[in-house]
């Protein structure tokens, strides 16, 4: 054996090997420009050059949304892990397991409880990262419980949808989320409390065809795409090519598809405006809110001493007998 070149060699290698992180730099998807990671974790995940909306993980967006980035996770029930016993390529099972490693959560959606500019406020966060957002058994049920705690809690409630759809491993039992949702919502509107939607990229599917597109007021992120099937799949079934744009939300929102296309950086203001005035908050909550600032010093102007003169001197009394 050559100790030179089996055992010094690789001693050496080691010691100059430097481990990169994957995710030091990222990819533009508009630009192809390469950013660094944390400017852009810095920046909400916009790509400060071209403003192109990464996804944003759930853990972020609630960051991102609450008071000090606080907030109450909600438990949420549990469900039968494989309801059909489905099996592809790999079992469902084992996707689950996968999905729960790579991303920390238990399914795709998050839900949680806590103060927006001092008001409280429900969110649930789709993250797109688990298995597409796809909307399953579980996913069903942790909406279901956010719009039962926001009617608890008389409190508005913000969903931020992601998804590529229903969840086919799970098969009609997926499907029947989208009724139960919609009833989920409906019990919000009769207790008279907001439901407010967040559009990001991609909302397509069942999830489309459901909660995501029931909001009092629909709002999306700039350059998201919206829609129930997909565009390929459109052009081919009515055999004519799209308008340009198609299915974008600044698209949609011309065509009064969704109220309003809003940026990042701004979502958090507008959603706690549009919260304050779907609740009809008064003034008094409203200035509370507001960070409380010093009292200004009293001002005291300066008083003119006027000397007496000798006509305005009055003489005592003289004493009487």
């Amino acid at each position: 054996m050559n100790w030179l070149t089996n055992v010094v060699r690789p001693k050496i290698r080691n010691i100059l090997r430097r481990d990169t992180p994957e995710n030091l730099w990222i990819k533009c998807p508009d630009t192809g420009q390469l950013v660094f990671y944390k400017d852009v974790e810095q920046n909400q995940f916009v790509i400060p050059g071209s403003n192109y909306h990464m996804r944003m993980g759930a853990t972020a967006r609630l960051k991102s949304l609450f008071d000090h980035e606080t907030w109450f996770d909600v438990a949420l029930p549990e469900v039968t892990a494989d309801p059909l016993k489905f099996r592809d390529e790999r079992r469902y099972v084992d996707r689950i397991k996968d999905a729960r490693t790579k991303t920390g959560a238990h399914d795709a959606i998050r839900v949680g409880y806590g103060k927006l500019e001092g008001a409280g406020v429900v969110a649930a966060v789709q993250d797109f990262d688990f298995m597409g957002g796809s909307l399953g058994m579980a996913a069903g049920e942790a909406i279901v419980r956010g719009l039962e705690l926001a009617v608890e809690k008389q409190s508005p409630f913000i969903m931020f949808a992601a998804s590529g759809g229903a969840r086919m491993q799970e098969g009609i039992l997926s499907l029947m989320q989208m009724p139960r949702t919609t009833v989920g919502v409906q019990m919000l509107r009769e207790a008279k409390q907001p439901y407010i939607v967040v559009l990001t990229n991609p909302t397509t599917g069942g999830v489309t065809a459901s909660y995501a597109m029931l909001g009092d007021v629909q709002i999306a992120e700039p350059g998201a795409l919206i829609g129930f099937a997909g565009a390929r799949v459109i052009e081919q079934t009515i055999r004519e090519k799209l308008p340009e744009g198609f299915q974008r939300a600044e698209y949609l929102k011309d065509h009064g598809m969704i109220d309003m296309v809003v940026h990042r950086h701004d979502l958090r203001a507008t959603l706690a405006r549009l919260c304050r005035i779907l609740t009809k908050a008064p003034a008094a909550e409203i200035i509370a809110a507001a960070p409380a600032e010093p009292a200004p010093e009293p001002v005291v102007e300066p008083v003119e001493v006027i000397p007496p003169t000798p006509e305005t001197v009055v003489a005592p009394a003289a004493p009487q007998a």
